[in-house]
């Protein structure tokens, strides 16, 4: 046999030395301390999507995150306030903080009355009906705040408790820290209701985290995701394919040995394949019944709460499939969104007749199944809206004190946590952060937000940095 001498063997790596000695003395070590329970405990896989066991008792098994992207009005939806009637048109009494634009105007009143719903006597805005149907189900949150009055960074504030982009979402650390319970989809997926936020994927990357974690968009429609379809011309040939290049991805990896990339792209090509029999028949919710259906409001006159409608549907389904974090995104409703910086009343009336009767029927339909239980609902946007006009008719951004709400997964009904002032502009009782969002989001999950960690950059990263804690007063 001929040889070109061109070229000369590369020197074993330190990784391929190990690799070889772990066959001869070292496996003998290896052999000896596998009889030693300290040192037999499985090894922890961080691009694996296995499921892994909790921290402390779970009361909530997976997250479906409602986004409202743009920043709903609290004062107008979730906290009445009284003074912004009596002093509409005037001056606000008050000192103005900075936010985003400057344009400071009169007091805005609401357009709309409120009305208390439940036994509980939840006060909510009557443009909700549908959700405030489920006010003793609701925890509404009145203290939020962000570090944030910018749409982006506020955005990567609430997605990955960090307002500059590269950090993982918090979908990515749940999957990071759970692995899922399905085998054919991902373990973290977002729902697209047309509306990508401020910010772009990066609101869903996996950050350092390994690339199984990164959120899977689900386009809206009936192929959610591009080149499902199979491009061989029958399953055997397909089958032949992919044996080929499991043998071929074997082999790489047999010379290189652990490696993260290449190991979690292979996991994502394997989970590809899987997802061309499971997605179709996710996203066929004609088989939902005609109730069903007309439940989430999939034969509404009106196009955007069609399209959310069908979003929460097959949130129920994936819930019911077992993936661990489902988030959805808003639905373009001829506004920028939820961001009323103008003609607050058609804006948020549009975005209201979009969303509320969707949700509604998602928490109904969790409970009739009885998956509410184990369900965490989390409705937020990335900060509020200002108790005064921007212009004559809309709100500026207001990070300060705005509502989020939880719902399900252990979480207690029908009652409001924290509040704002007079006018809805600071939060003065029992402030919340992002960081405490996150840490409660996590807690119910079974998981301690503060053990959650991967070394990256020289220290320990976690969701919630250095800052957080469980707000136990919401918790059943």
């Amino acid at each position: 046999m001929s040889h070109c001498h061109r070229f000369l063997p590369a020197a074993a790596s330190r990784r391929e030395f190990l690799s070889q000695v772990a066959c001869g003395f070292g496996g003998v070590a290896m052999a000896a301390l596998a009889h030693d329970p300290a040192y037999a405990a499985p090894s922890f896989d961080p691009g694996s999507l296995t499921p892994r066991p909790t921290m402390h008792p779970a009361t909530a098994k997976n997250v479906i995150f409602l986004y409202m992207d743009g920043g709903p009005s609290h004062m107008d939806l979730f906290d009445p306030k009284p003074r912004l009637d009596k002093e509409h048109g005037e001056p606000i009494k008050v000192q103005v903080q900075p936010t985003q634009f400057n344009n400071v105007g009169t007091v805005l009143k609401s357009p709309w009355p409120f009305a208390n719903y439940g036994e509980s006597g939840l006060p909510l805005s009557t443009i909700i009906p549908h959700i405030g149907r489920h006010a003793d189900d609701l925890c509404i949150v009145r203290s939020m705040t962000s570090e944030f009055s910018e749409h982006t960074n506020g955005n990567y504030f609430l997605h990955t408790g960090h307002g500059l982009q590269g950090r993982p979402s918090m979908g990515s650390w749940v999957s990071y820290g759970l692995g899922t319970e399905c085998h054919n989809l991902p373990g973290f997926i977002v729902l697209n209701g047309g509306l990508i936020p401020p910010g772009g994927m990066d609101c869903f990357h996996n950050g350092f985290l390994p690339a199984t974690h990164q959120g899977s968009i689900f386009k809206p429609g009936k192929t959610p995701v591009a080149d499902l379809d199979r491009t061989e011309p029958t399953v055997e040939a397909q089958q032949e394919k992919l044996n080929l290049l499991r043998t071929l991805d074997r082999s790489v990896l047999g010379r290189m040995g652990r490696h993260n990339e290449l190991e979690s792209a292979i996991a994502n090509y394997e989970l590809a394949a899987r997802m061309q029999t499971a997605v179709p028949e996710l996203a066929d919710v004609g088989r939902e019944s005609k109730a069903t259906q007309e439940l989430y409001g999939l034969f509404s006159d009106y196009e955007p709460t069609r399209i959310y409608g069908r979003n929460c549907l097959i949130a129920r389904r994936l819930i019911e499939r077992g993936v661990r974090f489902i988030e959805l995104t808003s639905t373009g409703v001829g506004h920028d969104r939820w961001d009323q910086h103008s003609n607050l009343k058609d804006g948020h009336e549009k975005n209201c007749k979009a969303v509320d009767q969707p949700i509604g029927a998602l928490i109904t339909d969790l409970k009739s199944r009885g998956l509410l239980d184990d369900t965490l609902i989390v409705f937020a946007g990335e900060f509020g809206r200002t108790p005064m006009a921007q212009g004559s008719d809309g709100r500026d951004h207001n990070p300060f004190g705005f509502s989020v709400w939880l719902a399900g997964g252990g979480i207690r009904g029908g009652m409001t946590y924290g509040a704002t002032d007079d006018y809805g502009y600071h939060a003065i009782d029992k402030k919340l952060e992002m960081y405490d969002l996150h840490a409660t989001m996590l807690h119910v999950l079974g998981i301690d937000h503060t053990k959650l960690t991967v070394r990256f950059s020289g220290r320990d990263m976690r969701l919630t940095d250095v800052f957080g804690h469980v707000v136990t007063d919401i918790l059943v």
